[in-house]
């Protein structure tokens, strides 16, 4: 869009419509009666109006009206308030009646707030009418502000009403003015020439209300200096229509100037034809012209350029910004990020588009693409010219699955606006002007999940020191050399570089950082973009599979848990639908699903690998028996024991023939066989085992090594679960003390610990201390893990059954309550984990004596079980 900031006549504006209701009606003393009479009038009227929500509020304001009439008729206060109430019917009948019934939606909820205000003011001004020594009280400063509340109201909703159905709002803010014939000259309006220089909005505007309220609300301060505003995000995302929306909207203004700020030389043209020879001229005169003049930036992506040179150095005037550049927030006085639209608003956009008609079908196909597309407003207007060229809205989405590039790259025969570019181009463009570090960097991110990237993922894959095991120093050399952009002089991680080039993305809104959590996110549909980009995309692939692995490989065994629920997703992206993938990083990636509590997928990987190193490396080979270890660790945690015993007791009898009973992978055998044993019940030898291995692991690790305090841990459950309750306590108290000092009390291993111990102290009925242990596991767990996460309904459930331990059946039954429903959220209504939640809220219910809830849960379960067989 171009613009050279020429000045153009605005054209002559209607003159102000006269309000024949309000003729006389405040003319004389009298002025009751005749008002009654014009809302009558309006009432009559209000009934052809074919809009049912309307009728409500023009009854009501008869009914004000004739409670006005009982009060004295001498007040100021209250004739300037019927006159208000007449003025702003007025204007709701004309605009609902230009509009018929295509009034827009939110209509209805102004008249909805309307006629509460005037249930309000009736009942203000009834409750005056019974007041003793009456002349007194209205006189009152109280009483005179709840009248002056009540018309601030009514004026307030008369603006919100303009905002939103006018179509020509200077027209509109002209009748709003011209209260009636009595009106002095000097406060009537005057036909004006102002200037404009802006084009209208897209025809097909949609949405953006939040934006707009914002932007209206922001101008309307009267902060003694200048209102800068800035509309930034990425390219396509509609900052430009909302600004000119703004600008139609609103009356404010005395003259625009729109510029186009694409690079300096136009925005010197654009300043240049406003006033003067040059555009320092121009901004002289800005600064000397008091009127309420705005100055419309657009497109002002380019981050070399100081925009703030181009600003008119006085406290008064309006700037809005458009820009992929967040950059510029620096010199606004607000700003907002546009980004995705709503989806409803986006559906509408979309079938408005591709001229379909709005049927219950095509508003379902059309969530779907929009859902698709991300609902970005570039994208769907795209798709919707495509859609009215070829009538394709069926198939429209397995084309856009099967030709993302092209159908993105596709510029639309016809247009609703001015934009030239399509969305590949937009953003191609952007691409263009990146350093070689930036565009090396979208690349690789483009191979990541879109979400949750962030710079540690690189630099420590960039600290990789090459172990014996693992891929070869000739197999990670690609992966390395596009780390080294990253790197200082000194070949180590250099965090500034980093954040530059991560500022170069952002600066066109490629990429967005949320400062709070530290991490990256980049926008579905420019990741994919990014991706096409890359030409040697197995290549590109293949890094970023070393990238993440090599980072998995750098972390610390405190680290990994923490950190695998930010890594997996990542590795799902990478992994697709492939089990095993290369270079091999497969163990460190299933290490990741089974801290991220996904052990299934972790043994299928782990099964794949000790099926490859078989076949390579043979049956005895340590890498062989290694991976034989890590599968039986999957198998206990999916509780498969049964196929864990079978190579663990193999494993033992290799490790011991030929490592000796005292070797650590001798004892971590041992460890797994009697997890194994544990969960088939056998908790004698499981126990038997679990004492060895505590001993030999405080012998060859320390007393306070990890996987001692884990296998204390598994004794500890071990003597809860064969009815041992006071040595469970006592070793689990010793295990918590351990990891709260080591590990630190927000750890996943330390909740698990605490909530260990307070199920042992459930069991020896101390139930006070097991209530304050379990409800710090549940508040932490939602700190540190979030409301979704699978062991919060555990920890709800825990409580849960200590209260109904305490008879407090009512805060049991809140608990499961939630925790049924999240169950079956996770897993359905037939799962055993969902079943088994229903069931015990089903004896909580029996508990309290409802037996009509007891009814319908075991109907349910009834049914359920029915379904199965």
């Amino acid at each position: 869009m171009s613009a050279t900031g020429t000045p153009i006549a605005a054209g002559s504006r209607s003159p102000p419509t006269q309000s024949t209701s309000k003729a006389s009606s405040f003319s004389s003393s009298d002025w009751i009666g005749p008002s009654l009479v014009a809302a009558r009038a309006l009432a009559a009227a209000g009934e052809c109006i074919p809009v049912p929500y309307v009728q409500g509020a023009f009854d009501l304001v008869i009914v004000v009206f004739e409670t006005v009439e009982k009060v004295k008729k001498n007040r100021e206060d209250l004739k300037e308030l019927c006159r208000d109430i007449l003025e702003t019917m007025e204007i709701v009948r004309d605009q609902i009646t230009a509009y018929d019934d295509t009034a827009p939606e939110r209509c209805e909820v102004l008249c909805k707030d309307l006629e509460s205000c005037l249930k309000d003011t009736q009942t203000a001004v009834e409750n005056l009418q019974g007041l003793r020594r009456f002349k007194e009280i209205l006189k009152s400063t109280s009483t005179a502000d709840k009248i002056s509340s009540h018309r601030n109201k009514l004026r307030a909703l008369r603006e919100k009403f303009l905002l939103v159905t006018t179509a020509d709002t200077n027209v509109q803010i002209h009748r709003l003015i011209a209260m009636s014939p009595t009106t002095p000259e000097s406060l009537r309006p005057q036909p004006a020439q102002s200037i404009n220089n802006c084009p209208p909005p897209s025809r097909i505007f949609y949405g953006r209300t939040a934006i707009l309220d914002k932007m209206e609300e922001y101008f309307n301060q009267d902060l003694g200096n200048q209102h800068i505003f800035l509309l930034y995000g990425l390219g396509g995302a509609g900052k430009t229509q909302i600004a000119l929306k703004f600008i139609e909207l609103s009356s404010r203004f005395s003259d625009i100037f729109l510029i186009d700020t694409s690079t300096t030389a136009t925005i010197e043209t654009g300043l240049q034809n406003i006033a003067g020879s040059t555009a320092q001229d121009a901004l002289k005169w800005l600064s000397r012209k008091q009127e309420r003049w705005l100055l419309f930036f657009d497109n002002a992506d380019d981050p070399t350029i100081n925009l703030n040179s181009f600003f008119p150095r006085c406290n008064h005037g309006n700037i809005i910004i458009t820009s992929r550049n967040r950059g510029l927030k620096v010199h606004a006085g607000s700003h907002v990020l546009v980004s995705d639209m709503e989806e409803a608003d986006a559906v509408k956009l979309l079938l408005t588009s591709a001229a379909q008609d709005v049927t219950d079908s095509s508003e379902k196909i059309a969530v779907e693409i929009v859902q698709e597309l991300s609902s970005l407003p570039l994208a769907i207007i795209q798709a919707g010219s495509f859609i009215s060229e070829s009538g394709a809205l069926n198939s429209y989405l397995a084309l856009f699955r099967q030709n993302r590039a092209r159908l993105l790259s596709k510029k639309p025969a016809q247009s609703h606006d001015d934009y030239a570019g399509t969305v590949y181009t937009t953003w191609q463009i952007s691409f263009d002007r990146l350093t070689r570090a930036a565009q090396t960097l979208l690349q690789l991110c483009s191979f990541l999940h879109h979400q949750g990237i962030f710079e540690q993922i690189f630099s420590l894959a960039s600290a990789y020191t090459f172990p014996s095991y693992g891929p070869s120093k000739e197999e990670l050399q690609q992966p390395m050399e596009l780390l080294s952009p990253f790197l200082g002089s000194n070949g180590d991680w250099d965090s500034l570089q980093f954040i530059e080039v991560t500022n170069d993305l952002q600066a066109y809104s490629l990429i967005n950082f949320d400062p709070e959590t530290g991490l990256f996110s980049i926008h579905p549909l420019v990741h994919a973009w990014s991706r096409s980009t890359v030409t040697f995309e197995k290549e590109y692939h293949y890094s970023v599979v070393a990238i993440v692995g090599m980072t998995i490989a750098r972390m610390s065994y405190l680290d990994l848990e923490p950190a695998s629920p930010r890594l997996m997703p990542h590795i799902d992206s990478l992994r697709g639908s492939e089990i095993y993938v290369n270079p091999d990083f497969n163990e460190a990636f299933a290490a990741i699903y089974r801290w991220s509590k996904r052990p299934s997928e972790a043994a299928n990987i782990r099964n794949v690998i000790l099926q490859k190193r078989r076949e390579i490396l043979g049956d005895d080979h340590p890498d062989t028996l290694a991976a034989i270890q890590s599968l039986a660790i999957s198998y206990n945690q999916i509780r498969q024991p049964k196929n864990a015993e079978e190579p663990l007791l193999v494993l033992l009898e290799k490790r011991r023939r030929t490592l000796g009973d005292n070797h650590l992978y001798t004892v971590q055998a041992m460890a797994e066989m009697s997890v194994a044993w544990g969960q088939q019940g056998q908790l004698h030898h499981a126990e038997e085992f679990q004492v060895v291995v505590v001993e030999k692991y405080k012998e060859i690790l320390g007393e306070d090594h990890p996987d001692t305090l884990r296998a204390m841990g598994n004794l500890a459950w071990s003597y809860l679960n064969m009815g041992q309750f006071n040595r469970s306590a006592e070793l689990q108290a010793v295990v918590l003390e351990k990891r709260k000092i080591i590990l630190g009390e927000d750890y996943p291993a330390t909740l698990h610990t605490m909530a260990g111990l307070a199920q042992a102290y459930r069991s020896l009925g101390q139930l006070e201390k097991a209530l304050e242990l379990e409800t710090v596991v549940l508040n932490k767990r939602r700190i540190v893990h979030g409301e979704d996460h699978p062991q919060i309904p555990l920890a709800m459930r825990n409580i849960a059954c200590t209260y109904y331990e305490l008879c407090q059946f009512n805060k049991a039954k809140d608990l499961m309550v939630d925790v049924v429903e999240k169950e079956q959220e996770s897993f359905g209504e037939d799962h055993p984990q969902t079943l088994e939640a229903m069931q015990f809220l089903a004896d909580i219910h029996q508990a309290l004596h409802e037996s009509d809830r007891v009814d319908s849960e075991i109907a349910l379960l009834d049914e359920v079980g029915r379904s199965d067989s």
